[in-house]
């Protein structure tokens, strides 16, 4: 956005700051045939507070027309009471930015999320969707495979160190990786891409998602390494190099963890595409979140204000809750979606930052 629209865009949020502020008096009766206030699910143990537009720090920097796809995909699976927003969204073709924050503005009010206690800073972590090179069949080095779900409940509940004695996965073998580090971090992500090469060479791409887990704790596998003294970079380079140097103690590391998840597969048509979060939603690079839906309905909008990973330069933009997950807990708490591929990993691991969060919601929904 340029200087001009910023400058606009200042004066706009100054003379548009009350459409925010709670009124001072009884607010008018709807026009005939608005939709009436619909209230959203309590939110225990979190604190929700009027702002305006003007509160939320870089608001009208985010370049909202690239967000746009994603705000419409966003709607295919709306949150109670956003179904009138995502009726007129569908109707807009914003010209640019500018046109598409005052939509935004015009339809929607911002509340900060606070903590029980009052506070407004939280945390913001990452993840990725791995991707790995898989075998069809087990051979070479390909030794490790991903499992479907067991129908039988209680076969279902096998630890993971007894897995492979048990008769009856052999018959549930999707695929098998080479690397068994990589696979564990498969599995704490919860989804992943396969590459594969057909029988002529082709390589084929697929998502394994997740389908369900064996009912186990988790238990962490690098810090149990860490703490005894046998590995000091506990990323994911430096438990493959401890792999390398200790082959055949791999199996009893990794039986530290007794949590196994299962996978489905599915196709892959379309490379640029996320994999599906708690929300039903394709989930889109930079601009998906998971959060805890104790406090935040998902399909809800937000406005994340943080630090990009690596340095202090801030990172603030509209992003979309859309998925969710057992670490994430607490109302000002959000996992930053980073996409897939190498970077993403990288950028994944390096997100631990201060977080603050305002929750855009249709006017006339109450928190």
């Amino acid at each position: 956005m340029g200087w001009w629209a910023r400058g606009g865009l200042a004066a706009i949020l100054g003379s548009l700051a009350a459409c925010s502020t709670p009124p001072a008096r009884p607010p008018l009766p709807p026009p005939v045939g608005a939709a009436p206030v619909v209230p959203a699910a309590p939110r225990p143990a979190a604190r929700w507070v009027a702002a305006d537009w003007k509160d939320l720090p870089g608001w009208g920097s985010d370049d909202l027309l690239a967000a746009w796809p994603a705000l419409l995909g966003n709607c295919q699976r709306p949150a109670p009471g956003w179904a009138e927003f995502c009726a007129r969204a569908a109707l807009q073709s914003p010209a640019d930015a500018l046109d598409a924050t005052l939509f935004l503005m015009k339809h929607l009010r911002p509340w900060q999320l606070n903590d029980a206690v009052g506070g407004t800073t939280g945390l913001l972590t990452g993840y990725f969707e791995p991707q790995l090179v898989a075998s069809r069949t087990r051979q070479g080095a390909f030794q490790w495979p991903l499992h479907a779900l067991p129908a039988d409940p209680q076969m279902r509940r096998t630890p993971r160190r007894d897995i492979e004695a048990h008769p009856g996965f052999a018959a549930l073998e999707l695929a098998y990786v080479d690397d068994p580090f990589a696979l564990l971090q498969l599995q704490i992500q919860g989804s992943g891409r396969l590459v594969t090469r057909d029988a002529n060479g082709a390589e084929r791409l697929s998502r394994v998602a997740f389908a369900g887990h064996n009912d186990q704790p988790f238990e962490s596998v690098a810090k149990a390494l860490l703490d005894r003294g046998e590995v000091r970079d506990a990323s994911l380079a430096g438990l493959r190099d401890w792999a390398r140097r200790n082959p055949g103690r791999v199996r009893d590391a990794l039986a530290v963890n007794p949590r196994v998840v299962y996978f489905r597969e599915e196709a892959l048509p379309d490379a640029a595409t996320g994999p599906r979060g708690a929300q039903g939603v394709p989930l889109t690079p930079g601009r998906s979140v998971a959060v805890d839906r104790t406090h935040v309905a998902l399909g809800t909008l937000l406005w994340l204000d943080s630090t990009q990973p690596w340095s202090t330069t801030p990172m603030r933009r509209l992003v979309l809750a859309q998925d969710t997950g057992s670490a994430i807990q607490g109302a000002v708490r959000a996992d930053f979606f980073w996409g897939w591929g190498d970077e993403a990993a990288q950028l994944a691991g390096r997100t631990k930052q201060p977080l603050r969060l305002w929750a855009l919601l249709p006017q006339g929904l109450t928190p």
